[in-house]
């Protein structure tokens, strides 16, 4: 039997507006053990969890920071309750435990943070978020190059119309500058494909390009991690025009992995614990 804590603390996993209709709520977390609760104040509700169990107090935590086995199904059902909230409209996520002492600390946040809490609920509305990552194959991209860099296709240009000689010399050139030439044209066609596709969100959030493994590396080398907030009317036309850079961008020598639709992870600020 799992142990109770003499002071149960109240896991918080998001922010919506008071009295928003709700269907029945998913299990949050340990599964059917927690139940997920609406508690509002001020016009804004904490959808939140009561733990009664010592697992959860601060010493416990910092030793499972580590432990993937442990971590990995209470994120699961983190993210379970928050694509359950957004699925039914705007929702300010908080991250993994955000841990308060009680109702009175969570009301007290609701209220101390209300204004910039309410604010974000409405400039996400009912836009979701979408994930983008790009790879780039180099090999791919070096036979394109040229093409797409007028310096080197003045380099080119200038071999074609120069003497044998010059030509050999000038093409060897060619060669190494199509290398330190790929930097800028990735990140010339990263920023076009960005430009088109805000066009139909919005919202845009880049994000650090992870370090990855050899295995994971297989699809290329990351060149974009971002997140996109689209609403449901400019859906259509932003996966229209995603399909069109796919088709565009594919011979070139870049990948795409198109996810969603998630919680809008990337376009709020909160970052609430009570000490």
């Amino acid at each position: 039997m799992t142990s109770r804590s003499s002071n149960p603390l109240w896991y918080v996993y998001g922010i919506v507006r008071a009295g928003a209709a709700r269907s029945s709520t998913p299990a949050g977390l340990d599964d059917a053990a927690v139940a997920v609760e609406s508690s509002e104040a001020g016009g804004l509700a904490a959808l939140v969890s009561v733990l009664d169990s010592p697992e959860y107090e601060a010493s416990k935590l910092e030793s499972q920071s580590g432990n993937v086995d442990w971590i990995s199904p209470r994120a699961i059902a983190h993210d379970r309750v928050l694509t359950w909230a957004s699925d039914q409209g705007a929702v300010v996520p908080l991250p993994m435990f955000s841990l308060f002492s009680g109702r009175g600390a969570v009301h007290d946040m609701l209220r101390e943070r209300a204004m910039q809490l309410d604010s974000a609920l409405a400039r996400i509305g009912d836009a979701r978020e979408y994930a983008l990552r790009v790879y780039r194959v180099d090999s791919e991209l070096l036979e394109s190059i040229t093409s797409l860099s007028p310096r080197l296709r003045d380099l080119a240009a200038s071999a074609e119309s120069a003497s044998p000689g010059q030509r050999y010399l000038l093409e060897r050139k060619l060669d190494g500058e199509k290398r330190a030439e790929l930097r800028t044209v990735t990140q010339q066609l990263i920023d076009e494909l960005v430009t088109e596709l805000s066009a139909h969100a919005t919202g845009v959030e880049r994000s650090t390009i992870p370090r990855v493994s050899d295995a994971e590396s297989t699809r290329g080398t990351m060149v974009l991690n971002a997140a996109f907030l689209v609403a449901p009317a400019s859906f259509d036309a932003f996966r229209q025009t995603l399909s069109s850079i796919v088709e565009r961008r594919t011979p070139l020598g870049l990948r795409f992995d198109f996810t969603g639709p998630w919680p809008p992870y990337h376009f709020v600020s909160e970052r609430s614990n009570d000490d």
